[in-house]
């Protein structure tokens, strides 16, 4: 049965791992952070923003969408611009065409693909006609650590999910290390970027 990932319990689960004291001192978020800001990807739709650990360091335009409306709450706590899908809906931020990326980190795998397939092609609309998509997925490891996964996603489902929406990949890899690793590092995470 899937879990649900759209209540209290998942928003402070999400702050209980990412408060560890052990990891705010090792700093064990630095290469991600690094590795969403050199993609460069200006104003972007966060979708799946949780309690904004993304969306802290993008653009400071972009906008977080979740479910989740205790994880709204958080990343709105944070000063950052979030939303649930209906709240986006009615707010000022919902234009066609105004983003330059769609972020979707840690979100497709708690999804089954024809589920993924319609929330993408939801929002793929909002993109600016040269944009792109960011598809960031957990590798074997890190799928198995979480209750609420559903699906596993490699490079090569990603990029068939993308390609049916009629987008072009030009980008994947694996990050921080090889692909191999991320079947004993829980961490380790595929990455596919495709244009619009």
């Amino acid at each position: 049965m899937k879990k649900d990932t759209s209540q209290q319990t998942y928003t402070t689960r999400l702050q209980t791992l990412q408060g560890k004291k052990w990891k705010e001192k090792l700093d064990v978020q630095r290469p991600y952070r690094w590795n969403i800001r050199r993609l460069k990807l200006g104003k972007t739709l966060d979708i799946g923003c949780g309690i904004g650990r993304n969306l802290e360091n993008l653009n400071k335009k972009s906008v977080g969408l979740d479910h989740n409306l205790h994880s709204v709450e958080v990343s709105k706590s944070k000063g950052l611009i979030a939303f649930t899908p209906n709240q986006f809906k009615s707010s000022k931020y919902n234009k066609k065409g105004s983003f330059d990326s769609i972020l979707m980190a840690h979100v497709i795998e708690h999804l089954n693909p024809a589920e993924a397939k319609k929330i993408i092609s939801q929002y793929l609309p909002y993109l600016k006609k040269s944009g792109c998509i960011v598809i960031i997925c957990p590798q074997e490891k890190g799928f198995s650590s979480d209750e609420t996964h559903v699906t596993y996603f490699d490079s090569i489902k990603i990029s068939k999910l993308l390609e049916q929406l009629g987008l072009t990949i030009t980008k994947t890899y694996s990050f921080p290390f090889v692909k191999h690793i991320g079947k004993v590092f829980t961490y380790n995470e595929t990455i596919v970027i495709a244009k619009y």
